[in-house]
């Protein structure tokens, strides 16, 4: 049995540590001139990005008045079901559908169109701090002219909706939450840090607004259809029911119309940046540099194998 296990062990087919050693110094220069070519890359790639700055608000769901809606809700939420009435589910509830409608696509589209964003979002490739100007891409749009260009096929660059939607969620746009407080960050990211700031107040601004106009509609159309209701039956304690669902709709228009902050409180609000959040150069640097490395010994290897190879 020990000639059998000696028949079958094979020392060529060990890994000779010296040998790799000796491989690897003969092909040293092969190496280091390839580590530097990355590294030269990387560092010009890494100048070239330009600087991306992200600005960020930190916000709390807007607490829920304890005897309003909540109150009747738990009374009379029955027979408002039955009557086609929503009386509310809580500001937790209230919070999820208003982060929802803030990625939502119908939401992002009116917010780039209600603030004429499509050019920053599509047509510009940095900034100048110096002199505070968008840096456009003229080739696809014409700052002296205020247009469109058109493609090598003659179709016009002007981004679609849909276009226009994707870029800003994928590039600009940033929502978390902390599970455990709640919590909420709305980050925004651009070339330029003011407009960095400014994005991240008009989108709480417009979600607080989007979502109390909305409230306010369904209220008063629930406050119209309760008056009917109302003038259709003369059952005493079915009137005093259907005031009473009055009254807590119309106090839902009237502290809504009263809050700026309706869905989210600002806790910690927007400034402008003043420290760049990307390109991470010198991580960029040490990465296309340590490629460059890895790529070189196998280079070497490979380059070995062959020759050996052919001499076998």
């Amino acid at each position: 049995m020990s000639q059998t296990q000696e028949g079958n062990y094979y020392p060529d087919d060990e890994i000779d540590l010296r040998e790799l050693f000796v491989t690897l110094w003969r092909g040293k220069w092969l190496v280091i001139v390839t580590a530097f070519i990355f590294a030269v890359a990387g560092v010009a790639y890494a100048l070239y990005k330009p600087n991306i700055y992200q600005s960020s608000v930190l916000l709390a769901p807007a607490q829920e008045e304890g005897g309003g809606i909540g109150g009747l809700a738990s009374q009379f939420g029955g027979l408002a079901s039955l009557a086609g009435i929503s009386l509310g589910g809580g500001s937790s509830n209230q919070t999820v559908i208003a982060k929802e409608v803030l990625q939502s696509r119908a939401f992002i589209t009116g917010f780039i169109h209600r603030h004429e964003l499509a050019i920053a979002i599509k047509a510009v490739k940095g900034w100048n701090e110096e002199t505070s100007d968008w840096v456009y891409d003229h080739s696809v749009y014409s700052p002296d002219t205020g247009e469109w260009l058109q493609d090598s096929d003659g179709k016009s660059q002007e981004p679609t909706d849909w276009e226009l939607v994707e870029a800003f969620k994928e590039d600009h746009l940033d929502i978390g939450e902390a599970k455990d407080t709640g919590m909420i960050t709305v980050s925004v990211k651009h070339y330029s840090p003011i407009a960095a700031k400014q994005w991240a107040q008009w989108l709480v601004q417009d979600i607080n607004e989007h979502m109390r106009k909305q409230d306010v509609e369904e209220a008063e159309a629930s406050i119209t259809y309760l008056e009917d209701k109302l003038k259709e039956t003369n059952i005493a304690g079915m009137q005093q029911v259907f005031y009473q669902l009055i009254e807590g709709e119309t106090r839902t228009v009237m502290l809504a119309s009263a809050q700026r902050e309706y869905v989210f409180k600002i806790v910690d609000p927007a400034v402008v940046p003043e420290e760049k959040s990307a390109p991470k150069r010198a991580l960029i640097s040490v990465i296309s540099t340590c490629l460059g490395g890895i790529l070189g010994i196998l280079i070497v290897f490979i380059r070995s194998f062959f020759v050996g190879s052919r001499e076998a």
